[in-house]
């Protein structure tokens, strides 16, 4: 029987296969009294399945050395380690034991409630979804004590056409089926801020999630069309569906490869404007997929995750080795470090603060003024790795003046500290600031006479204009970019530094999006940074694109008060 489901495609493309079922990960649990002479031994039967499953934990890592995901899949299981030797778990649940006589597994299962609650207490929407981490390390534990294997193990052959359908996955299931190659990923379970999804695009692999009921409606080896784009789920198609379908999918793939083309021609515009395409990176192990997709230049190197799930804070000599790599490999291109944007849903491991609105708390500049050591300490291994390449610094979120001469004041520290030590660095190293702030989009004259550069982070400027979290589903459709306001104040950014002659970029999710390619050209944009696999389908649109001809409707859609009108405009712009 042929039918469809709809659920949020988190990674593009076509994928046509057949349904590889995962087993259910929620366990029934049975409740029963102990002995009081047994309770010690419960609680070792529960201590051996925690071991067994952090040795699963550290095989896991072990397997896993190399490839673009390493350091998502990292993470995660950095992560799923902390909550397993986190105390409000394990100790908590043997108090449970202790004082109820009960076994084990109900033990277990009734702190995980309590944890849940918890977390579902917490407003942000992005820590409230972290209760799915916790889930799947306890249905881990509870698989150990009830004699489950902690995984389950994937078809032994012919997976290449194999789609992964499950209830929920855990980062770490998704590593052991990685290196068989599935098709695409399908989950009941997940959002788009989901750590599946995040995996899944890491991967560039199609997958839906939000799907409900999948794992119940599809069967074993069923015919499957994915399509990640529109978040559509085609069970057994027919066969005009389905030539349909793959006629797609082999146009999809005949895009891709034609865009490979474009990897040595430069970015100009039909009129011969030349335009920089610059890579969005995290840590230095990106710079692969940069180098793959011809990227002119780091325009935005989050150096925030260097200091992301681990115990310590990284030192001087370990953040100039991650900046002095970049630097080197990019041989004189440029490389724009932002200084770290800490806070919010990016805090240090042992630093989370469940502030009200964590949003507009301690983050970014802010933190890094209140913490003069630990910025003092990133500032110099910046400077020292400025020797090795074009490195610029970028500063977070800044929203006024004083802000800015603070940190040019603590930049100054560090390069007398450097002096003193008679260190190498630039002394001309170029200093410039995000504008994702509206009071600084429109105090920006300002920031033009103290700065070298402006960045633009579209994506904090949409949710703090609009006061939209972008991480809480429930307002997720008033994220709209396309709000006059919105194009108005980039429109404006753009033009002033223009006419002080300063360099503007945009490294937020509108740099990556064709959409706005051409509307970006028209305000006058002439530098984009995004993540490394959008460079070539961006590229391909400047290529295509007329700045006489582009000018005059985008002038068009920057003085328009009318949605409707703007998506109208916007079409004609693209066609």
């Amino acid at each position: 029987m042929s039918f469809i489901l709809h659920g949020i495609g988190v990674s593009g493309g076509i994928a046509i296969g057949h349904a590889h079922l995962t087993a259910p990960t929620r366990l029934e649990v049975m409740h029963y009294l102990i002995p009081k002479n047994q309770i010690s031994k419960e609680i070792t039967r529960l201590d051996r399945a925690f071991a067994t499953v952090r040795a699963e934990f550290e095989n896991l890592q072990a397997s896993v050395t190399d490839g673009p995901a390493l350091a998502e899949f990292s993470a995660f299981l950095e992560l799923h380690h902390m909550i397993l030797d986190d105390p409000t778990l394990t100790d908590a649940t043997r108090d449970i034991i202790n004082q109820t006589h009960c076994n084990a597994e109900w033990a277990l299962a009734q702190q995980k409630g309590a944890l849940l609650a918890q977390f579902e207490a917490i407003d942000d929407a992005y820590l409230r979804e972290r209760k799915t981490d916790v889930e799947q390390v306890v249905e881990r534990v509870l698989k150990a004590l009830l004699g489950h294997p902690g995984y389950q193990p994937p078809p032994s052959k012919h997976v290449d056409d194999h789609i992964l359908v499950a209830h929920d996955l855990s980062p770490a299931d998704i590593m052991q089926y990685k290196p068989h190659q599935f098709a695409a990923f399908l989950t009941d379970m997940g959002s788009l801020t989901s750590h599946t999804a995040i995996v899944a695009r890491s991967l560039n692999i199609p997958s839906v999630v939000a799907l409900h009921h999948a794992h119940q409606l599809i069967l074993e080896d069923d015919c499957l069309i994915v399509d990640g784009n529109q978040g559509v789920i085609i069970v057994n198609p027919d066969k005009y569906v389905l030539d349909e379908y793959r006629l797609r999918q082999s146009q999809l793939e005949l895009e891709k490869q034609k865009l490979k083309r474009l990897l040595s021609i430069n970015a100009v515009t039909l009129d011969g404007t030349a335009i920089d395409l610059y890579a969005n990176i995290e840590l230095p192990s990106d710079l692969e997929q940069v180098k793959e997709n011809g990227a002119a230049g780091i325009g935005l190197f989050r150096s925030e995750f260097l200091f992301l799930n681990r115990d310590d804070l990284p030192d001087e000599e370990e953040q100039f080795e991650a900046y002095r790599a970049v630097a080197t490999r990019m041989r004189g291109q440029p490389v724009i470090i932002r200084t770290f944007d800490l806070g919010a849903d990016k805090n240090l491991k042992h630093a989370a603060q469940f502030a009200a609105n964590p949003a507009l708390g301690l983050r970014a500049i802010r933190l890094s003024l209140a913490e003069p050591q630990m910025f003092h300490t990133q500032l110099r291994a910046i400077l020292r790795a400025s020797k090795y390449g074009q490195v610029k610094i970028l500063i977070p979120m800044i929203s006024n003046i004083a802000e800015v001469n603070q940190t040019l004041h603590l930049i100054e520290q560090a390069k007398q500290s450097l002096r003193n030590e008679q260190t190498g660095f630039d002394e001309h190293i170029q200093i410039g600031g995000m504008i994702e702030i509206p009071a600084a989009a429109l105090s920006v004259e300002i920031f033009l006479q103290q700065l070298d550069f402006l960045s633009i982070g579209t994506n904090d400027l949409i949710q703090y204009t609009l006061a939209v979290d972008r991480v809480d589903d429930t307002v997720a459709h008033l994220y709209d970019p396309f709000h006059p306001a919105i194009l108005w104040l980039i429109s404006r950014v753009i033009q002033l530094a223009n006419r002080a002659n300063k360099p503007v970029s945009i490294c937020g999710e509108m740099a990556g999006d064709i959409q706005f390619t051409r509307l970006l050209l028209g305000m006058g944009l002439q530098q984009f940074s995004m993540y490394p696999a959008q460079l070539l389908t961006v590229k391909n649109q400047i290529l295509k694109s007329n700045l006489p001809d582009i000018m005059p409707l985008a002038h068009k859609i920057i003085r328009s008060d009318n949605q409707e009108k703007i998506h109208n405009l916007l079409t004609k712009l693209n066609s």
